[in-house]
């Protein structure tokens, strides 16, 4: 897991994993935070009305967003493949208790859970494709000088095209797994995920 000061970020043979293992309730919270970078408060704020598929992009309203000012964000060609065969009706994230589910799945694989690390990741590996710390600041909402100090050559051109290439595996929509919210634990119905 790559590191600079306070940003870490997942490998995209982690976030592969994480995803691959994921019911379908998990994969918008862990693909939309993974491939368009929204703050996880955002997320948590945000209705599927505003994931415009035909046009490509998320629509943060400026009282959705950290920053209170409009973002578009694109939707990359894995994302738009991970979210298209979703319900996509009323909130992304349906319930605050989805969050403690994803940190115990990855628990579960036994894959550590930095703060904001799949915003983290996205901006890293998103920078190193585009090259531009200005279109990425938009993206995100964040100063361009902020990208390029923190996110900066965290990551090479070919591991964005990994990340940016990660798609669900065949069956990916019969995954699931059993989750006790008492001990906050997941258990895998399969003993080879670890």
């Amino acid at each position: 897991m790559p590191k600079n000061d306070d940003v870490e970020v997942f490998t995209p043979a982690e976030m592969t994993k994480i995803l691959h293992a994921a019911p379908p309730h998990l994969v918008p919270i862990l693909a939309i935070g993974a491939f368009s970078g929204i703050r996880m408060a955002e997320l948590n704020r945000l209705d599927w009305s505003a994931v415009d598929l035909d046009r490509r992009h998320i629509e943060l309203r400026a009282g959705q967003a950290k920053t209170a000012s409009r973002r578009i964000i694109p939707i990359s060609d894995n994302l738009m493949v991970w979210i298209e065969p979703l319900v996509r009706q009323g909130k992304v994230v349906r319930t605050a208790g989805l969050h403690r589910e994803v940190t115990a799945l990855v628990k579960a694989l036994g894959i550590d859970w930095p703060q904001n690390v799949l915003r983290h990741s996205f901006i890293s590996y998103r920078i190193a494709k585009v090259k531009s710390a200005d279109q990425v600041a938009l993206e995100v909402g964040n100063s361009a000088a902020i990208i390029f100090k923190h996110y900066r050559e965290l990551a090479t051109e070919d591991q964005a095209d990994e990340w940016f290439g990660i798609l669900p595996k065949p069956g990916q929509r019969e995954n699931t797994f059993t989750y006790n919210r008492l001990t906050r634990t997941v258990t895998l119905p399969e003993a080879d995920w670890k």
